[in-house]
């Protein structure tokens, strides 16, 4: 049987670019189209689409409000269109919701219709709209990130507020914090820690680095992808070459 699908987006060359995409599976049927959440209601409830291609942000009602208005335990398998939402994403991971990054790449499109096509054969739709309730309820509670932290230090505990940490290195068990002059030793793995931070502050730029960018005074690329970071208290630090995008986009204006 062929699969009826919805595309839901307030940006006409979107909705063509999804059109496009879709069109080219054999396996898609009827394609239907909403420009913004009220039609996307009366589409989901009236055509009853086995697919959703649903923008989450779009103006007056946005995607989570087709959500909530249709309920999540009425609504069909849904595949998220955002496009910079860094917050949303990680929500959409952690709950195991397929999204689409704009502008929305053929490969990625492939591999998001294969796991949809996947969830709809295996997958009960009990545990889709549990997944959906546990998304909107991540959107609604947003994370609060690490503000300070209790090291120890001269048998006494000491407070250190995050926003005063220069850079962050990894020792083994433990975490080098250097603040100012000052170095505390703290007993946690970095990878926990980074997940504690945020990451609009903090920006992993070595596998055993990550560093305040507030801090950052200047870079200076290198030959194979690495940077020297020089902080605004004159340390140096080197980069990773994995870590040459996030660098070089975080050394990029936003126009």
């Amino acid at each position: 049987m062929l699969l009826k699908t919805l595309i839901v987006d307030d940006e006409p060359l979107a909705r063509d670019g999804l059109r496009m995409l879709l069109s080219g599976d054999p396996e898609i049927g009827e394609i239907d189209e909403a420009k913004d959440g009220r039609e996307a209601v009366e589409a989901i409830r009236n055509r009853r689409p086995d697919l959703v291609f649903l923008d989450v942000q779009m103006p007056e009602m946005d995607g989570f409000f087709v959500v909530r208005e249709v309920g999540a335990e009425r609504m069909p398998p849904v595949v998220f269109v955002t496009a910079h939402d860094a917050y949303a994403i990680q929500a959409f991971e952690i709950n195991a919701i397929d999204y689409l990054l704009k502008p929305v790449t053929g490969k990625r499109f492939q591999e998001a219709i294969r796991r949809a096509k996947l969830r709809l054969q295996s997958q009960p739709g009990g545990e889709t709209n549990r997944q959906i309730l546990s998304l909107l309820e991540t959107i609604a509670s947003p994370r609060r990130y690490l503000s300070r932290v209790a090291v120890r230090t001269a048998g006494k505990t000491a407070f250190v507020e995050v926003g005063d940490i220069d850079w962050i290195k990894a020792a083994e068990n433990y975490v080098e914090l250097h603040a100012g002059s000052k170095t505390h030793l703290l007993h946690v793995a970095l990878n926990t820690l980074e997940k504690t931070l945020d990451p609009d502050l903090f920006l992993r730029v070595h596998r055993s680095l990550i560093v305040n960018v507030r801090r950052i005074k200047e870079l200076d690329p290198g030959f194979h992808g690495e940077y020297v970071i020089t902080l605004e208290n004159g340390a140096k630090l080197q980069s990773g070459r994995m870590y040459h995008e996030k660098l070089k986009a975080l050394a990029a204006n936003p126009f």
